[in-house]
C-alpha cells in the first residue's frame, strides 16, 4: 500500500502565499518524478509543477516565477511554495508520484502512479 498525504491548503487573499506539502509512505523502494496537479471547477486536471529525483523541475507557464517545487528525498516529501497567488489559482491541488514498490518492479522498470486525496486552495480577490 502507498499513501500520499497532502497538507497546507486553505483560504488566502490575492497576493498572498501558501506552502503545500505531500508525504509519501508505504511500500516504496524508489520515487522518480513527483508533482503537483490542480483541478478547478469545470476544468480538466492540469500539471502545475514537477520535479525529478535528480531535482530537475518543470512548471506550467501560468505559475512560472510564482511557484517553486522542491523535494526532500530522505522524507519522501514534495513541497509547493506558492507566492503572488491569484484568484485563478483557486483549485483542488493533487500530489502525484511515480514510484517503484519493489525491487522486482524497479528491475523491470514498472512504476506505480500514486495520487493524493487533494487539498483545496482558495484565493479571494
Amino acid at each position: 500500500q502507498v499513501q500520499l498525504v497532502e497538507s497546507g491548503g486553505g483560504l488566502v487573499q490575492a497576493g498572498g502565499s501558501l506552502r503545500l506539502s505531500c508525504a509519501a509512505s508505504g511500500t516504496i523502494v524508489s520515487i522518480q518524478t513527483m508533482g503537483w496537479y490542480r483541478q478547478a471547477p469545470g476544468k480538466q486536471r492540469e500539471l502545475v509543477a514537477s520535479i525529478s529525483s535528480g531535482g530537475s523541475t518543470n512548471y506550467a507557464d501560468s505559475v512560472k516565477d510564482r511557484f517553486t517545487i522542491s523535494r526532500d528525498n530522505a522524507k519522501n516529501t514534495v513541497y509547493l511554495q506558492m507566492s503572488s497567488l491569484k484568484p485563478e489559482d483557486t483549485a483542488v491541488y493533487y500530489c502525484n508520484a511515480n514510484l517503484y514498490r519493489s525491487y522486482a518492479d524497479l528491475f523491470r522498470q514498472i512504476w506505480y502512479d500514486a495520487w493524493g486525496q487533494g487539498t483545496q486552495v482558495t484565493v479571494s480577490s
